[in-house]
């Protein structure tokens, strides 16, 4: 079957080198694709905002899926104009993206559902806001409501901190996605990231992934949209999975089920492991960045076939094969990220991939033939091990052969786990 994949980032690099090795696979193109996908597959101009010129694209290329790879056409309802045109999507519905694209819908799914969560309140002005921060204590988590590409979250560890990140919210620093803002208990525990398949009915779960969104070692300095990840994440151990798909992830797609709004695609659920047992931070309705990576590094099968079953309601029967070992990525930043990333740096990959490990492009372009950084997260560099430890030495390894001198990354990518693995004597 031909495929098209929306999308240019490192995930949707990740996705594009998996689907490449489909055996169901004929033909695949990407739009817009970076440099590592047109390695994969033909790479079109087309603007995902016109949903009849997509349509109009996958009937002359007779495209059988559409993988959307970002969470933007999803929230603007791409995946339903196209269902609608009688192409196969993976993807959720604008009504399900709603998961994603309003913090403060998916909070109130879990009020209704009784799904374990922070507890929270949604305001509306600068007014309600700090009317309700009195409700909590610090440190205060506030959220902008909408899209802000993985930087709409602010902990402040007190109330001058938290008015001040208020105002900035409500004064337009995220556009329309600070039109609301969400505030919720700060909840003390671990972070891990769950994937599960659903057709709307049936559910598969897809592995397990801790990712860093701080872009300092040692989980400091302000959030981003990731700086690493490692799969699996050995503290979602099986019995805290089959309680994150019986108590989260489970009512979730039976609630909006039967609110006539069906889930299809890939549920990623960003969770608190704390003493009270897994709660739900957030969802996303596509792959993580750049947690996608180290799951595609990981993924046995044909990853085509498995998101045509979602797409066309047959996923019942299919199964997730994964490879035992740990994958682990590190992000490579332009300097400045998360603020203003300085852009147009050459990058040399050289031999990082010489020992098994995969470049995974982010953010870059190829001018006069040479390749350059033009954007924040620019390189994902990902290897596997037998575990945390020895994938975290063939990443860096990797990382040290690139060439990039207006680059950084953190070093400490899998920290947490590494301590365990000494402890334990791993």
């Amino acid at each position: 079957m031909n495929v098209l994949l929306l999308g240019s980032g490192g995930r949707e690099h990740a996705l594009a080198w998996k689907l490449a090795q489909s055996p169901s696979l004929s033909r695949l193109y990407a739009s817009p694709g970076n440099p590592g996908i047109a390695e994969q597959a033909e790479c079109v101009t087309l603007d995902v905002t016109d949903h009849n010129a997509i349509a109009d694209f996958c009937r002359a290329q007779h495209i059988a899926l559409v993988v959307i790879g970002p969470e933007a056409p999803l929230v603007d309802g791409l995946a339903d104009s196209l269902r609608d045109a009688g192409i196969g999507v993976f993807g959720p519905s604008q009504a399900a993206a709603r998961l994603e694209g309003s913090k403060g819908f998916t909070k109130d799914l879990c009020a209704r559902a009784g799904i374990p969560t922070a507890g929270y309140v949604r305001t509306a002005s600068p007014g309600e806001a700090h009317a309700a921060l009195a409700r909590f204590t610090p440190p205060f988590v506030l959220k902008a409501d909408g899209l802000a590409a993985g930087k709409g979250v602010v902990i402040a560890e007190d109330i001058e901190a938290a008015e001040i990140a208020l105002a900035d919210m409500f004064s337009g620093r995220f556009g329309d996605a600070g039109a609301e803002v969400v505030i919720e208990e700060f909840m003390e525990g671990e972070e891990a990231s769950f994937f599960a398949l659903t057709d709307g009915t049936f559910v598969l779960p897809f592995g397990s992934a801790q990712d860093h969104k701080r872009v300092g070692e040692g989980d400091t300095g302000p959030n981003t949209g990731g700086m690493g990840a490692y799969s699996p994440a050995p503290v979602l151990t099986d019995a805290l999975q089959a309680r994150v798909m019986d108590e989260i992830i489970r009512p979730t797609v039976e609630t909006l089920a039967g609110d006539g709004n069906p889930y299809t695609g890939v549920l990623y659920a960003g969770l608190m492991l704390t003493e009270e047992g897994p709660k739900l931070i957030e969802y996303n309705c596509r792959f993580g960045d750049p947690e996608c990576q180290v799951l595609m590094m990981r993924l046995r099968g044909d990853l085509a076939a498995i998101m045509l079953a979602c797409a066309r309601a047959e996923l019942a029967g299919v199964r997730a094969d994964f490879a035992p070992e740990t994958a682990l990525t590190v992000v490579m930043a332009a300097k400045g990220y998360p603020g203003t990333a300085e852009k147009g740096g050459a990058i040399g990959i050289g031999g990082a991939e010489a020992d098994g490990a995969k470049v995974f492009h982010a953010g870059t372009v190829r001018k006069d033939g040479e390749l350059i950084a033009n954007g924040g997260r620019v390189l994902n560099i990902t290897a596997t091990g037998k575990n945390v430890t020895d994938a975290q030495a063939r990443a860096y390894a990797a990382v040290d052969a690139v060439s990039f001198p207006t680059g950084f990354c953190r070093r400490d990518i899998g920290w947490r786990e590494i301590d365990r693995e000494a402890r334990q004597g791993k």
